[in-house]
């Protein structure tokens, strides 16, 4: 059985996960109590269900210790993935104030209201640290409903089994994505920006990559790219890695970034060695992917 746990920060975007999970003919359960995991499974392995997800937080506090152990039991018999979603305080704190809800840490009513709603998800961090570390982790800080719906989508893609990379492109002015494991500057590369005819396109319009693709400090900052990514995955694989992402940012994340994100992931999916590694590699651009969608 394929069991997908969501979990994260509260306020982060784990219902909208869900409901992509369920949209893509998943088994789908929210809050789940933790002691309750093992009996769900064992109920749906009877029913013959192929593909579970499951959504968990820390509202049930410290039994959110036993969690890990609890999925290498599932492992056992199981491929279990975790994905877990972030996003940084400031957004967290302004999403709870938009929504009027209260944090599910959140006790202490003699405090105010913003101090008690920082402490909870402080306290939230830290109960799911253990679980972050093992996860597929996505940073929600800077992404809407539909653009996270969107990479759910594009990891259901993904193989359960094997190192997932990902590419992801992003701009320096709305920071760095707090998932992030190796980070790129290319801010130093010429920007097309400053073309009057390149400024409204992005490092997917053909004008643009035939731009940058002339530019000698442009084709080496590629190249070293690979070459440090290809000789250091070895050791992310040996680590015991289920996800690595490489992220590429220049200053808006519209033109430099997602033009080597593209160039380099496709470099990588061209090496059958690697493929046959089960290794896996997705593309994302963060500040293209948030623009909304325009309606017809």
């Amino acid at each position: 059985m394929q069991i997908n746990l969501i979990t994260g920060i509260s306020g982060s975007g784990k219902s909208v996960a869900l409901r992509a999970f369920e949209d893509a003919g998943y088994d789908c359960v929210d809050n789940l109590p933790v002691s309750l995991l093992e009996s769900l499974i064992t109920t749906l392995e009877k029913e013959k269900s192929e593909r579970v997800a499951v959504a968990i937080d820390a509202r049930r506090g410290q039994s959110i210790a036993d969690l890990p152990s609890i999925l290498e039991n599932l492992r056992r018999d199981h491929q279990v993935r975790i994905v877990f979603l972030n996003a940084d305080t400031n957004t967290l704190v302004q999403r709870f104030s938009e929504t009027r809800r209260r944090h599910p840490l959140s006790t202490n009513a003699q405090q105010s209201q913003s101090a008690t709603l920082i402490e909870a998800i402080n306290k939230e961090r830290s109960l799911l640290e253990p679980l972050r570390a093992q996860a597929h982790s996505i940073d929600t800080s800077n992404l809407p409903a539909h653009a996270l719906r969107s990479w759910i989508q594009d990891f259901l893609k993904d193989k359960p089994l094997g190192l997932s990379v990902i590419f992801e492109s992003f701009g320096f002015k709305k920071g760095v994505p707090s998932e992030a494991d190796l980070v790129f500057d290319v801010r130093c590369l010429p920007n097309p920006h400053y073309n009057i005819d390149l400024k409204p396109l992005t490092g997917n319009d053909k004008p643009v990559k035939e731009f940058l693709e002339k530019i000698p400090e442009v084709v080496s900052m590629e190249s070293d790219i690979i070459q440090f990514i290809e000789k250091w995955l070895p050791h992310y694989i040996a680590d015991g890695r289920s996800y690595l992402t490489v992220a590429i940012g220049c200053t808006g994340g519209q033109h430099r970034s997602v033009y080597l994100v593209n160039r380099i992931g496709e470099h990588f999916r061209a090496q059958k060695d690697l493929i046959a590694l089960q290794l896996n590699f997705l593309d994302r651009h963060r500040e293209l992917d948030s623009i909304p969608v325009a309606k017809s």
